[in-house]
C-alpha cells in the first residue's frame, strides 16, 4: 500500500509537471509574474527597514534610552529645554546625557541637507573617521563646521572652504567618514550655533541617554515621566516600534509589495484559467479513468504551487542580487542596507505561495464542476 502509494504520488506530480512543461511560454510568464512580484516586495521592504534602521542608528548612538517631547509628530519638531538636559546628566544613573538638535536646510543647487547640532563630546564625531581636520578644534569658533565625506564632495568643500548653508556662511574645519548614509551626507554644527541657526535657543530635538547599569532603564523612564511630564523617554527598540514614520514606512513597504504580490497572483490565476479552458477533454477523459473531482483539483492546485515555488525561488535570488548590486553603486553608499532578514525572507514566500493557491481556487473550483460526458463533446 505504501509502495504504491507512493508511485501514485509520483505518478501524480509527474503529470503535474507534464502539463506545466507542455504550456511553456505561459508557465514561463507566470512563474517571471511570482519572481519579479517576490523580488519588489523584497527590494522594497528590505531597503526601507534599512533606512529606518540607518535613522534609528542616528538617535541610539551610544545611547540606549532617547529622551524627547510628548506627542510629537516628528523629531524635528521636538523641543527639550536646555535645563531638562543639563539636570539629567547630572542624574547618577547616567552615565552621560547629550543634546542633539535636527535640522533641514538647503544650500546652492542642493535643495536638502541635514544638519546635526552637537556638543564636542558626541558619539556621532567622537567615533567618526575624521579624513581631514582635528575633532579638537570642533565647536571652538560659531561658524565651524563639519562636513560629512558625502557633503564634502557634492558641496565641493575641503577644510579651510567657506560653504553656504541656508541664509548663513559656514567655515569647513573638517571632512569625517561615517557608516550611516545620512550622517554621511550631513553637516555638524555646535549645538549652540545650530540652536540660533534654527532660532531654537536653549532647546535640541532629543537628548540621548546611556546609563551606567541598563537594568535602570524603566527607573530612568519613570523619573523622566515624573519630573518632566512634557518629555517621553523611551528605549531605542522601544522608539523603533512606536514611531510614527517608521510605522508608516514599513506599512509602505509591505502595502507595495503586497500589491505586487497580487499582480503575481492574478497572472497566476489567468494562467491557470487559460490551462482548464485549454484542457477540458484531458480532464473528462481523466474523470473517465477514474479520476476524482478532489484529484482534479489538487492536480490544478499542484501546478499553480509549484509555478509559486519557482517563482519565489527566482524571486529571492532576482531580490538579493539586485540589492546587493545597488550597495555597489557610490552614489548610494551608506544608504542601502542590504541585511536580509530571515523572517522577512520567510514571510515574503509564504507570501508568494499563498498569493499562488489563491489564484488557482477558481480555476480549480471550475475544473472540478467540468462533467466528463459534457467535456467530450466540448469543441
Amino acid at each position: 500500500m505504501r509502495a504504491g502509494g507512493r508511485g501514485c504520488g509520483m505518478i501524480f506530480l509527474k503529470l503535474i509537471v507534464t502539463n506545466l512543461r507542455r504550456h511553456r511560454i505561459r508557465s514561463f510568464i507566470s512563474v517571471a509574474g511570482i519572481a519579479f512580484s517576490v523580488a519588489a516586495m523584497l527590494t522594497v521592504v528590505t531597503i526601507l527597514q534599512g533606512a529606518i534602521g540607518m535613522f534609528s542608528g542616528i538617535l541610539s548612538s551610544d545611547s540606549e534610552i532617547i529622551v524627547f517631547e510628548r506627542n510629537v509628530s516628528d523629531l524635528f519638531f521636538s523641543n527639550v529645554p536646555a535645563a531638562a538636559a543639563a539636570q539629567i546628566a547630572e542624574w547618577p544613573m547616567v552615565q552621560h546625557a547629550d543634546a542633539v538638535l535636527f535640522g533641514i536646510v538647503s544650500s546652492a543647487g542642493h535643495p536638502i541637507i541635514t544638519c546635526f547640532g552637537v556638543t564636542a563630546a558626541d558619539a556621532r564625531i567622537a567615533k567618526a573617521t575624521w579624513i581631514a581636520g582635528d575633532r579638537a578644534t570642533f565647536a571652538q569658533h560659531a561658524d565651524d563646521v563639519v562636513l560629512g565625506e558625502r557633503a564634502a564632495e557634492f558641496m565641493a568643500a575641503n577644510v579651510g572652504s567657506f560653504v553656504p548653508i541656508g541664509h548663513a556662511t559656514f567655515h569647513v574645519i573638517g571632512i569625517l567618514k561615517t557608516a550611516n548614509g545620512f550622517e554621511d551626507g550631513g553637516v555638524f554644527m555646535p549645538l549652540a550655533s545650530a540652536q540660533s541657526f534654527f532660532h531654537k535657543e536653549g532647546t535640541s530635538s532629543v537628548i540621548t541617554i546611556k546609563l551606567r547599569y541598563k537594568d535602570q532603564a524603566a527607573e530612568f523612564k519613570n523619573m523622566i515621566k515624573a519630573q518632566y511630564p512634557n518629555l517621553i523617554g523611551l528605549e531605542d527598540a522601544e522608539f523603533n516600534r512606536s514611531y510614527s514614520q517608521f510605522r508608516i514606512l514599513k506599512a509602505t513597504a509591505w502595502a507595495v509589495g503586497g500589491c505586487g504580490l497580487l499582480l503575481g497572483g492574478l497572472g497566476v490565476a489567468n494562467t491557470m484559467i487559460m490551462s482548464v479552458f485549454t484542457r477540458i477533454r484531458e480532464i473528462a477523459i481523466l474523470r473517465v479513468n477514474g479520476f476524482s473531482r478532489l484529484q482534479i483539483g489538487g492536480m490544478i492546485f499542484g501546478e499553480s504551487a509549484l509555478v509559486s515555488i519557482f517563482g519565489a525561488v527566482a524571486g529571492l535570488t532576482v531580490g538579493t542580487c539586485f540589492l546587493f548590486g545597488l550597495k555597489l553603486i557610490p552614489a548610494l553608499h551608506g544608504y542601502v542596507d542590504v541585511t536580509l532578514q530571515p523572517l522577512v525572507m520567510l514571510i515574503v514566500i509564504v507570501l508568494a505561495l499563498l498569493t499562488g493557491v489563491a489564484g488557482a481556487l477558481y480555476p480549480a473550483a471550475y475544473a472540478m464542476r467540468i462533467r466528463a460526458v459534457e467535456a467530450l463533446r466540448f469543441e
